[in-house]
């Protein structure tokens, strides 16, 4: 019998789910759902946002990116967490387009009250697999950049064929990446940066913005994340990467 998550969505008027009918996709995931509670607040702000500002990634269409943000230029961000960081980058940066991907109800909910306490109006959020949403629903060359924040690092070795940054998943993005957008990396795993940093030097569609060819600092647009914090805490190193899809 499946799970009763699967069966019964919480917010029938929300995001489903299993958007895409997950059961039928065979590859490997990268993520893990995580049906953690949903406050009062999150589950509001699902009930009242959803049909304006969210979406299911169920792979049946595809998307205008240009009428869904009125125009701007999209920036595609695959994991957000609680949305704090992404709510910061769009109030600081209302002129692009943020659409937000990611399986995490209670994360889903914070980032639309986020928004709309805000007033910003220039986040979508996206609830399901993001590798269904590359390949499924977004046209060619239609993203001004990507970023990929603290990924799950999959430390154990037999699960390193989890992890999201890979060459199969690059080649993916690139086609949907316009020539010249950038793909923003950022982890405090450090095996998981050295890996992020050999496989983007590696592949054709990407070049390294920095000269010397190692990591980037950290840009002033990427805030510090209360995740980021919490292994900072640790004395973990954070390392950003950022790649542009190159013109060919």
């Amino acid at each position: 019998m499946p799970p009763k998550w699967r069966t019964e969505p919480r917010f029938p008027d929300g995001p489903s789910p299993d958007p895409a009918g997950s059961h039928h996709e065979r590859r490997i995931r990268s993520f893990q759902p995580r049906r953690s509670r949903v406050t009062t607040g999150q589950g509001e702000a699902l009930k009242r946002l959803w049909g304006t500002w969210g979406l299911d990634i169920d792979g049946h269409r595809v998307l205008d990116l240009k009428e869904l943000f009125d125009g701007l230029p999209v920036v595609l961000e695959i994991g957000f967490g609680m949305g704090e960081a992404t709510a910061q980058m769009a109030a600081e940066d209302p002129g692009t387009g943020i659409l937000a991907a990611d399986v995490h109800t209670p994360g889903q909910g914070n980032l639309l009250a986020l928004a709309e306490r805000g007033g910003m109006t220039n986040v979508r959020v996206a609830n399901g697999d993001a590798i269904i949403l590359l390949r499924e629903m977004l046209p060619p060359d239609s993203l001004a950049g990507m970023r990929v924040y603290f990924p799950d690092p999959w430390p154990k070795a037999r699960h390193h064929k989890r992890r999201l940054i890979q060459p199969d998943f690059l080649t993916l993005a690139a086609t949907r990446l316009a020539p010249g957008a950038v793909l923003h990396c950022a982890t405090d795993w450090e095996p998981y940066a050295e890996q992020m940093l050999e496989v983007l030097t590696a592949h054709p569609d990407f070049e390294n913005t920095q000269p010397d060819g190692g990591f980037s600092p950290r840009p002033a647009f990427r805030p510090l994340t209360r995740f980021e914090g919490q292994g900072l805490d640790k004395g973990h190193l954070v390392h950003d990467l950022l790649f542009r899809r190159t013109e060919n």
